[in-house]
């Protein structure tokens, strides 16, 4: 099934604030809580599942024809990330952004 124009421009915009959403947390609260927040593993998740959302974005705005490939990992990782965040105190708008851009990105990669 091929998703629909409306469905594309949502999981754009969902791509496209997940990443935002990653990067202002990372770079604003983590950094400033340190500890857990600044763990290496869940750095590095919050900041893969940032590039790899505004990429998904990116294939998907550009019409790339296999942009479904990326929407997966992306959906995938976003799911790590959500994850991740729950687990510390704070991060429940991230992990919340997170699952629904996951949920997006799997949609477009079915």
């Amino acid at each position: 099934m091929t998703p629909t124009e409306n469905q594309m421009e949502r999981c754009i915009d969902s791509c496209l604030a997940c990443y935002r959403r990653c990067v202002q947390t990372a770079m604003g609260y983590c950094l400033e809580e340190g500890e857990m927040h600044v763990q290496p593993t869940h750095f590095r998740l919050m900041m893969g599942c940032a590039e790899l959302c505004r990429t998904a974005a990116h294939m998907m705005l550009v019409r790339v024809e296999n942009h479904k490939f990326v929407c997966g990992a992306c959906a995938v990782i976003c799911e790590d990330c959500a994850r991740s965040c729950e687990g510390l105190d704070g991060m429940a708008d991230c992990a919340r952004m997170c699952k629904e851009c996951a949920e997006q990105c799997d949609q477009m990669a079915a």
